[in-house]
C-alpha cells in the first residue's frame, strides 16, 4: 500500500496572521481563505502537518504551556472551518542553539514523515519564508511560497526559488489539485 501524501505547512504567516512572537491565544487569527484551502487539500486525500519554528520559547518570551494554549485556539478555529490537522511539530530553539529540528534543517520533517508514514520527497511544503522553501528543497518536496505573511516580500525580492509562488494556501491547493490530476493521467 502506498503511503498517503502529505502537505507540510508553516504556521505563522501561512495558516495564521503573522504577529511576530505570538504569545496571546486571543490573537490567533486564520488568514482569510485558509479553511477553504485546507478543506480542498483534505478532499484530495492529503494529510496535513504543521512544522513551525517557535524560538520565543527558547528566548523565554513564553513557555510550553502558553504554546499549547495557542495551538488549542488554532485547533478551535480550524475546527470551525471543518478542518483538522494530522499533527503539529514545533522547534522551540533559538537560531544559536544548533539543533537539528529548526527549519530549514530537516529534523522535524523527517520525524513527521516517520510518525505520519509519508515520503518527504512526495510531499508538498507551503510557507512564507525562505526557511520553509529550503526545508522542502532539502527533502525533495514540491515547494510553495505563499504571498501571505512575509511571502510577498520574498516573492518580489527574488531571493528564494520555490517551485510555485501563489497568493495563499487556497492557491496552493488549486495548483496541487492540478498536479495530482496530471500525475493520475500520466499513470493511466
Amino acid at each position: 500500500m502506498t503511503p498517503r501524501r502529505f502537505v507540510v505547512l508553516d504556521r505563522d504567516g501561512t495558516i495564521i496572521v503573522e504577529r511576530g512572537y505570538l504569545a496571546d491565544p486571543d490573537l490567533v487569527q486564520l488568514i482569510p481563505g485558509v479553511g477553504q484551502g485546507l478543506r480542498k487539500l483534505r478532499e484530495l486525500g492529503l494529510g496535513l502537518a504543521v512544522i513551525t519554528n517557535q524560538s520565543a520559547i527558547g528566548r523565554k518570551y513564553f513557555d510550553q504551556a502558553r504554546l499549547e494554549q495557542i495551538h488549542r485556539r488554532l485547533a478551535e478555529l480550524l475546527s470551525a472551518e471543518r478542518v483538522e490537522l494530522d499533527a503539529s511539530y514545533v522547534c522551540p530553539h533559538t537560531p544559536d542553539d544548533g539543533c537539528q529540528c529548526r527549519k530549514p534543517l530537516p529534523g522535524l520533517l523527517e520525524l513527521a514523515s516517520r510518525e505520519q508514514n509519508f515520503d518527504p520527497a512526495r510531499s508538498f511544503v507551503i510557507g512564507d519564508k525562505p526557511c520553509d522553501i529550503e526545508l522542502g528543497q532539502r527533502c525533495g518536496a514540491t515547494t510553495f511560497l505563499v504571498r501571505t505573511g512575509y511571502g510577498a516580500e520574498y516573492a518580489v525580492a527574488d531571493t528564494v526559488t520555490p517551485d510555485y509562488v501563489v497568493d495563499d494556501v487556497a492557491g496552493a491547493a488549486q495548483v496541487i489539485a492540478g498536479l495530482l490530476s496530471q500525475q493520475e493521467d500520466e499513470c493511466r
